[in-house]
């Protein structure tokens, strides 16, 4: 069997399967697909290598309680995937959140994922979801960033 991503179609059908689980995703079938190099960025972490990259899906898979993610958009051009999503989740004892983000995802010429970058802004969606917090964190931010 090829390990390769040809198509938009392919991706999706691939991605939204890590989630068809009963809250808790599963990347094993999509694993194959990563290069062993992968190179992966957040705004978190930063991490080289499949072996490292296993075990970051494996403590999400620990440390969260609820997991959904829905494609928006999507577009595939040569070697590069960049789709919009939103992802609802929930940890220990915070309450379900919706983040919003994007991720860009590289292949190399063997049609394996070398290089995902996810941009999000994992505190702000979380803090929106939390009374009385909410108002003041947004406010704090207008004043000093924007």
């Amino acid at each position: 069997m090829s390990f390769r991503i040809e198509s938009k179609e392919q991706f999706v059908e691939l991605w939204t399967n890590i989630y068809k689980t009963e809250g808790k995703p599963d990347w094993s079938h999509i694993l194959p697909y990563y290069d062993d190099k992968i190179y992966f960025h957040d705004s978190i972490q930063e991490i080289r290598g499949i072996k490292e990259f296993k075990a970051m899906t494996v403590r999400l898979i620990e440390r969260s309680k609820d997991f959904r993610m829905k494609i928006v958009n999507i577009l595939f051009e040569g070697n590069i995937i960049f789709f919009e999503w939103e992802m609802g989740l929930s940890f220990k004892k915070t309450p379900n959140s919706k983040l919003f983000g994007a991720s860009r995802l590289t292949l190399n010429d063997n049609g394996k994922i070398i290089e995902q970058r996810d941009y999000f802004d994992l505190w702000g969606d979380i803090i929106d979801n939390i009374p009385f917090i909410a108002k003041g964190y947004r406010k704090f931010m207008r004043k000093m960033f924007g």
